[in-house]
């Protein structure tokens, strides 16, 4: 299998597993698992595909992607229970998905324009889009709104997979940077609690001081 094919089975496949397990965390019937899992699975791929104009979508080219989203969300609602801490195990297969997926993202948007500043902004939006569908479908605090670093892991990976592309380097080494960058900010994130220093509002002046 192409590594790109793969990577694509790979996000799609993990992105539904977070969504089945956001399911399993509100106590969600069958239903709703197979929901989130595909709302999630396709969400960013979904977003990739109508921006650069690559219609029908990847799953409606290929329905293959739809069959992975159910078995992962009947291999999750069948397995949920055993898993004692689900919430920590749904944010590394995130951070997974996420690594794989700027890579896909990126790689999709260099071939069909050959711009880096498209492949990194494809890379990211189909990092990101899917967690933000489950999140806000699950009624889940949202991955933009978590303290740690989340978009610029995406950021990072597929700008890393984009640099090395344009270097010359080949299709495995570019894939290897891009989601070895990735994981590693995401993860150092979750163990370390990485983040940016946030906006502290200072108060405004008086209006006798303003000139």
């Amino acid at each position: 299998m192409p590594i790109l094919e793969l990577l694509d089975y790979t996000g799609v496949a993990v992105f539904a597993a977070t969504g089945a397990l956001s399911a399993s965390r509100k106590q969600l019937d069958i239903i709703g698992f197979l929901f989130l899992a595909a709302a999630t699975g396709i969400g960013g791929g979904t977003l990739r595909d109508v921006i650069l104009g690559a219609t029908p979508v990847f799953w409606v080219v290929n329905p293959t992607y739809l069959i992975v989203c159910v078995a992962v969300a009947l291999l999750v609602f069948v397995l949920a229970h055993r898993i004692e801490s689900r919430y920590r195990l749904l944010l590394w297969l995130d951070a997974m998905g996420v690594s794989a997926y700027c890579v896909m993202g990126a790689a999709k948007g260099f071939a069909a324009t050959g711009s880096p500043t498209v492949a990194i902004t494809t890379g990211v939006l189909t990092a990101s889009f899917g967690g933000i569908i489950r999140d806000l479908l699950a009624g889940e605090p949202s991955v933009l709104l978590r303290p740690e670093i989340y978009i610029t892991a995406a950021l990072i990976g597929a700008a890393g997979f984009t640099a090395a592309t344009v270097a010359g380097a080949p299709l495995w080494l570019a894939s290897a940077i891009g989601i070895g960058s990735a994981f590693i900010v995401r993860g150092g994130a979750l163990r370390f609690g990485w983040c940016f220093p946030v906006y502290k509002p200072r108060p405004g002046r008086h209006p006798d001081d303003v000139m």
